[in-house]
């Protein structure tokens, strides 16, 4: 049987002043745009539009022999002319594509003031909530245990967390188990370990016994890569050194006041303890890592269950901002839109320095380094498998751990891959990859060989 969709040819309905995907101002436009971007919103777009107009002309002939008669007397292109004439084709396909209405357009998220949360907190600012028909007002909060019972209690819709978070509440580790996921990477790389100026001397880490170190939270990558990073040195991270968890905010004050010889931590705090006189970068953790995960866009299944068209938009605005903040040129407008006392609170060029990877180094040297912090949403899902590595090798969870159905059930990458292609981002085609820690290749198939690979490890 022939219907309305099956006939209906696409390229009768160019706007001769476009492009062939109508999305761009003219065919050059389109053509420095990405193309597999265009194609498949193009046909995204002519799916709903077969749709809807097949809908309207059941409407209109009841009859399928009468419906098909015409069609086969006057054209498909010609039908779909007519009907535009008196019947809004065009606005009831866009209604269609959007799905059902959003359900809760009031939303509260909360953010921890660090580089890290830049796609969260710039939404706001720059318009990208209230794009996707939302009214978000970004809460600024002292701390990461402060955001997750925050938005355990449903005080927050959502929250800006560290990677491991949703994994260990999903988990149950330190607390009753709850689904959390995370469907989108806020950053990539974007830590650093900072010590006190006092140790400008201090570079082998092997020297760095009995000294004081601090993290943002337990289940954080700064906790998992300051532990691997003195474990491959030789140092016990239990027993050699102490590592004690400081909210960002009051890290420089700590470093400041003699409390802790140093940190791993999320910028803009490294820069600002060099900004400030009190610290030196030692290395940037892209230098164990580079392209590691540190901070997500997480939300309670719950959340993303009851109210899905809330959670799509929410999430979409997030990753729309992310392909912003992709692209160099923006930095710096970042920067400014993100610096004010309630976002970040710190002066403009700590935050540029970070943004922009044209930074000091506390040592008298000027330092490059473009990837400082990345930004892309992607999950990928043996981030979530080494994660959980890193928590069962230091004592954080114990017995057997399905890995890849808990990172399947948290890292929603499917979710993210849909929502990228429709702001011009390209997904991978896998949810899983191998990388390099230090060297070490990370096989996600193979979680319990990988741990017990290492020498230095919590005794079981």
């Amino acid at each position: 049987m022939s219907t309305f969709e099956d006939s209906f040819d696409p390229k009768t309905s160019l706007n001769s002043s476009g492009c062939a995907c109508g999305r761009h101002a003219s065919q050059a436009e389109h053509d420095r745009g990405t193309q597999l971007q265009c194609e498949a919103v193009e046909s995204e777009d002519k799916r709903f539009e077969g749709v809807v107009a097949s809908a309207v002309m059941r409407a209109m002939f009841p009859k399928d022999a009468a419906r098909r008669a015409f069609l086969k007397s006057v054209g498909a292109s010609t039908a779909l002319a007519a009907v535009s004439q008196f019947f809004p084709l065009k606005a009831a396909t866009e209604v269609f594509a959007q799905g059902g209405p959003i359900e809760k357009k009031d939303l509260k998220v909360g953010f921890i003031p660090i580089t890290c949360a830049t796609p969260i907190i710039m939404a706001a600012p720059m318009g990208f909530y209230t794009k996707h028909g939302l009214n978000v007002e970004v809460i600024k909060t002292a701390g990461w245990a402060v955001i997750r019972d925050k938005t355990l209690n449903k005080e927050y819709d959502a929250a800006h967390m560290l990677s491991p978070m949703p994994l260990a509440i999903t988990l149950g580790a330190g607390s009753n188990p709850i689904p959390y996921t995370a469907p989108a990477i806020e950053n990539i790389n974007g830590q650093a370990i900072t010590l006190s100026i006092k140790h400008k001397d201090k570079r082998d880490p092997k020297s760095w016994k009995g000294m004081k170190f601090a993290v943002p939270f337990d289940y954080s990558m700064h906790n998992y890569l300051l532990r691997y990073y003195v474990a491959e040195h030789g140092l016990d991270p239990d027993q050699d050194i102490q590592i004690r968890a400081v909210p960002p905010p009051e890290m420089v004050a700590n470093l400041r006041a003699d409390n802790i010889d140093g940190f791993l931590a999320p910028d803009p705090v490294n820069q600002r303890a060099v900004y400030d006189g009190v610290g030196f970068i030692h290395m940037l953790s892209k230098e164990m890592w580079d392209g590691h995960p540190c901070c997500v866009f997480a939300a309670s299944k719950e959340f993303v269950t009851q109210t899905p068209n809330t959670y799509a938009a929410l999430l979409k605005a997030i990753i729309d901002a992310t392909a912003f903040a992709t692209k160099a040129e923006n930095r710096k407008q970042i920067a400014e839109a993100i610096a004010p006392a309630n976002y970040l609170n710190q002066p403009v060029t700590v935050v540029e320095q970070v943004l922009t990877g044209t930074f000091a180094d506390g040592l008298g040297n000027i330092m490059t380094d473009a990837n400082r912090i990345a930004f892309d949403p992607f999950p990928w899902q043996s981030f979530a498998v080494w994660i959980m590595t890193q928590m069962k090798r230091w004592g954080q969870i114990k017995g057997d751990i399905d890995y890849k159905g808990i990172s399947e059930q948290v890292f929603l990458a499917t979710d993210t891959s849909r929502l990228m292609k429709e702001v011009g981002l390209t997904p991978p085609a896998a949810t899983s990859k191998t990388f390099m820690v230090m060297g070490k290749t990370f096989d996600p198939a193979k979680p319990e060989e990988y741990i017990k690979s290492f020498a230095i490890k919590k005794a079981t």
